[in-house]
């Protein structure tokens, strides 16, 4: 008992369960969008999912699910090189997850009007894609392709994801009414915004400039009362050519209220400036890539 203990810690073991709940109640709530909504009202949908619909619309006899899993196959195959382990198999759950919820997660959504249906439907389908993304996986399809062309052709996540999601739209524009596709426009648009507020929310990383000759007085404050990092950066002003410590620092969301507050306790003439970040990698404040 004891050796299996040290072969796999019990907070490894949770931490796996946490992390296939976390797929599973995401892939469910993806499911009730794609199964309630997008496909009674036949929208469109961005990834490998939109492809499947497509094709599903087209050949109705094909299921979504067996259809779905039957696509990631040569995706897989293709990432086994490219794709860190844990988040491969990781994913390799999620795709048979998202797969099984597809098939088996029916939940009859009654809103007849489109604007309101694509509106719901991003909703949900944000929030699921948002705890999925919480996880250490993901459910296959656009997001293993990404992680390959940027490791073997330097392409960035979001130009890889843009491009299939523009063809998908591109091809459904083709084959489908004009509405169909503007309407699943509105539906990725509310789904991405969602998606941002679940996995960022108040934990949004900002990056913070801040140029006072009460430099250190602030950079001791920020170490003390907020507990973040602080890099004294040497400038010079182009007017005057006076030297000038400028203070670089990243707190979240919730923090800069606080440090707001603290600069101006010291110096309300302080020249600060705050930027959003797209993504922090670092002790504590930061968040790694999974894969």
């Amino acid at each position: 008992m004891k050796s299996l203990n040290r072969q796999f810690p019990l907070k490894s073991i949770k931490q796996v369960f946490w992390n296939l709940f976390l797929i599973s109640l995401g892939s469910s709530l993806c499911a009730i969008a794609i199964n309630g909504i997008l496909i009674p009202q036949k929208f469109l949908s961005g990834g490998l999912t939109g492809l499947v619909l497509i094709i599903h619309y087209l050949v109705p006899s094909l299921s979504v699910a067996i259809f779905y899993a039957l696509l990631n196959v040569p995706v897989f195959a293709l990432g086994w090189m490219y794709v860190g382990r844990r988040f491969f198999l990781y994913s390799l759950a999620g795709t048979a997850i998202f797969s099984g919820a597809l098939a088996w997660v029916h939940v009859s959504l009654p809103v007849q009007d489109m604007l309101l249906s694509a509106l719901l439907a991003g909703i949900i389908s944000g929030v699921g894609i948002g705890i999925i993304l919480k996880s250490l996986g993901s459910t296959g399809g656009t997001d293993i392709l990404s992680i390959v062309l940027l490791k073997r052709f330097s392409l960035r996540l979001g130009t890889t994801t843009l491009a299939f999601n523009c063809g998908v739209l591109a091809l459904g524009a083709f084959l489908f009414p004009l509405e169909k596709v503007l309407y699943t426009l509105i539906y990725m648009y509310v789904s991405n915004r969602m998606l941002n507020l679940v996995v960022t929310g108040l934990s949004q990383r900002k990056a913070v400039s801040i140029i006072s000759p009460r430099w250190e007085e602030i950079s001791h404050k920020i170490l003390e009362d907020i507990h973040r990092g602080v890099t004294i950066v040497q400038g010079q002003g182009a007017y005057t050519g006076q030297e000038e410590k400028i203070l670089y620092t990243v707190v979240n969301f919730r923090e800069l209220s606080h440090l707001k507050q603290l600069i101006r306790g010291i110096d309300s003439k302080a020249f600060v400036v705050v930027s959003d970040t797209l993504e922090v990698m670092g002790h504590r404040i930061g968040n790694q890539p999974q894969w």
